[in-house]
Parts: structure tokens; C-alpha cells; sequence
């Protein structure tokens, strides 16, 4: 049972040479553990525009003193916080979530061969 294990082990390794999944962080430098993330945008005032709503959101999600004296409407507070829920939604690593399904299965198939013993 363990050497099946092993080669299932050994056949996902060999599958992960083949397909490349870790797509969302890029190694910044080989020296260290610094990784980069793609955020897209289509300009630099677009990226200046999400950079203040998040600065926004948060100071209003924080302060309930700067929701009270806030300069901008809150519909403005609607639209950051929409900004932060973009961003969001392109950093998700989803590739590397299809990864771990696929460790996941072994795991269980793994668990599943140890209780049968």
C-alpha cells in the first residue's frame, strides 16, 4: 500500500514538471523568498484611483469618527470598497487552488489506504 502511495506521489510531482500551475507569484530574486503578483490596470490613473480607494475604504472601514466627517459621499465609499473587491478577485491564485484539489485527492486516497490497513 505505502509503494502505491509513493508512485501516486511520484506520478503528481512528474504531472506538476509537465504543467506548470504555480502561476500567480513570480520569484522576484533566486536568492530569496521574494515573490512579485501581476495586478492589471490601464493606466496610471487607473492605478492611482485604486490605490486611493483603498486608502479610502480602509479609513472608513477603521474610523466610524471618519465616516462621520468624511469629505467624500458614501456612494464614492460604495465605489472603493468595489475597487477593493477587484483587486481582490485578481489576486486570487486560482490555478494553484486547482493544485491543492488535486493534493487534496491523494490526501484522501492516501487516508482511505491507511484505514484499510
Amino acid at each position: 500500500m505505502e509503494k502505491k502511495h509513493t508512485e501516486q506521489v511520484t506520478e503528481f510531482l512528474e504531472s506538476m514538471k509537465r504543467i506548470d500551475k504555480f502561476k500567480k507569484l513570480k520569484q522576484e530574486n533566486s536568492s530569496n523568498n521574494s515573490f512579485s503578483v501581476k495586478l492589471n490596470v490601464s493606466s496610471y490613473n487607473e492605478l492611482n484611483l485604486m490605490v486611493s480607494s483603498l486608502l479610502k475604504a480602509s479609513i472608513i472601514l477603521l474610523n466610524d469618527d471618519a465616516r462621520s466627517q468624511a469629505t467624500f459621499s458614501f456612494n464614492e465609499a460604495d465605489n472603493n470598497v468595489m475597487t477593493l473587491l477587484e483587486i481582490a478577485l485578481q489576486l486570487l491564485p486560482e490555478e494553484e487552488m486547482e493544485l491543492l484539489d488535486d493534493l487534496h485527492k491523494i490526501h484522501l486516497q492516501s487516508a482511505t489506504i491507511h484505514a484499510n490497513e
